[in-house]
């Protein structure tokens, strides 16, 4: 075992789901080394003997991949180097290459000063106490050591040869690809033209990491402009847009409707489901009560759970569920799939169901709908959000409600609508969020809430 050090990486770094921060302050090469030795004394206690590391596209992603590679064979791991990959292509290795632990140097949709490292530990995607536990080991200088050797590999064919003999289309659909100068640029028009779709227009495929177009998260709205005009534009069907490490999409219609991703599972599971009749469908709580209607009338199983892909993941593994996805547009295939969330595959597999229709904006835009509000963050002191939520769940009543969840904050359900309050995992905020069947029913539910939460902490600035 080595010495305790002096410099231990920044507490802030830990996240719930990864580990994150601004590269000049705080994830600096030197710390991304040391809890690259860390990760290597885990993987050994938990059998591992090597693991696989790729990187996205922002600036600092070479250097810290050197220092991740270096803290990993200093713990006695030997390193499978895949280089610029999308997230998703770093799981895949891990099973292609059978080596079931894999760290991929990503940064996702934050600013370009930003990068991280999301961690899978011999097969799953650790969370929780277990990254903090990172920390604690090199605080106390519990960490292996070894002489691991290094070698590199390139996934990238495997991963695209493995998808297109998987995913076929029944036509040469017509799409825009956006990728907001994030690494899916370097694979997603490639997968897409040998798929046999007609890219028409290729928006911001070349990676570069200070991303000088638009922010790569197709979560906001604003970053979708570009797809929405280039279908204006051009004689595409549909458009799909990829975050920076490319495990989640985002897709707009011809007539510049954004799907959320919780409308997307609800297509996805319609498809899985008429083949795997009666299976569970997992999705999380902060998705549209339609996703659960959709699911049991195509004769499935849902399953309302927590918010966080490692925990989705998690999930996953225990049911044996052929599919899952998040409101954050994380979406899991296991049918024909592995289980993890990929973003590109998802693409695939949409175009696969869309080509087999004529109108593919029609489809989605029937797929059903109702007034919701965005996520709304409430924000708090540091930690401030759990306790708020907690004082939610002990003492909030709220009329005429047909369910009560608490397994990821509070979510109340009414006959026609829910309101959700729960407390983030990465940053100090509580997410809100709301939907009923009109207008009026989205102001009365909010209303509930909003009673509900200045009555536990009156000091708040409510978001709604």
């Amino acid at each position: 075992m080595a010495n305790a050090t002096p410099n231990v990486p920044a507490a802030g770094l830990f996240k719930a789901y990864d580990i994150r921060g601004v590269v000049t302050t705080a994830l600096t090469p030197d710390a991304v080394r040391q809890i690259g030795q860390s990760i290597a004394t885990l993987a050994r206690e938990r059998g591992q003997t090597a693991a696989v590391i790729g990187r996205d596209g922002r600036e600092s992603g070479p250097a810290l991949a050197k220092a991740l590679s270096d803290g990993l064979r200093a713990g006695g791991l030997d390193v499978v180097d895949i280089g610029l990959v999308a997230t998703p292509m770093l799981y895949f290795a891990t099973y292609e290459l059978g080596i079931p632990t894999g760290v991929m140097v990503t940064g996702s949709h934050n600013p370009p000063e930003y990068n991280g490292l999301k961690m899978v530990v011999a097969g799953e995607a650790i969370y929780g106490d277990t990254i903090t536990g990172l920390r604690t080991r090199i605080a106390e200088g519990k960490l292996a050591t070894g002489e691991g050797g290094y070698r590199t590999d390139d996934i990238a064919e495997r991963y695209l040869q493995r998808i297109v003999g998987d995913v076929k289309l029944s036509r040469p659909i017509k799409i825009v690809i956006d990728a907001g100068n994030g690494v899916p640029g370097a694979y997603a028009p490639e997968l897409f033209k040998r798929l046999g779709a007609t890219v028409v227009k290729e928006l911001f495929c070349e990676v570069d990491g200070t991303f000088p177009n638009h922010h790569p998260d197709p979560a906001d709205p604003h970053n979708l402009e570009d797809v929405m005009a280039a279908l204006r534009e051009t004689d595409a069907e549909i458009g799909l847009a990829f975050d920076g490490d490319g495990d989640r999409l985002g897709v707009v219609t011809k007539t510049g409707n954004i799907i959320w991703p919780d409308r997307q599972l609800m297509l996805f599971a319609r498809d899985v489901l008429s083949r795997n009749p009666g299976q569970q469908v997992i999705f999380d709580v902060k998705c549209s009560r339609h996703v659960g209607n959709v699911v049991r009338e195509a004769g499935g199983v849902p399953l309302l759970w927590r918010t966080g892909h490692s925990l989705v993941k998690a999930k996953l593994k225990e049911t044996g569920a052929p599919l899952a996805g998040e409101m954050s547009g994380h979406v899991f295939f296991k049918e024909r799939w592995y289980g993890f969330d990929d973003g590109l595959y998802t693409g695939a597999r949409l175009l696969e169901i869309l080509s087999k229709v004529e109108d593919p904006s029609a489809v989605l835009e029937a797929l059903p709908n109702a007034s919701s509000t965005p996520e709304l963050k409430l924000e708090t002191a540091e930690g401030e959000n759990f306790t708020l939520v907690e004082k939610l769940q002990q003492t909030a009543k709220f009329e005429g409600t047909t369910e009560i969840i608490t397994i990821d904050g509070v979510r109340a359900e009414f006959p026609d609508g829910f309101g959700l309050a729960r407390p983030s995992n990465t940053t100090p905020v509580v997410v809100l969020r709301f939907e009923a069947d009109n207008p009026e029913a989205l102001e009365r539910i909010q209303a509930q809430f909003r009673k509900a939460i200045l009555a536990v902490a009156p000091e708040v600035k409510l978001p709604f």
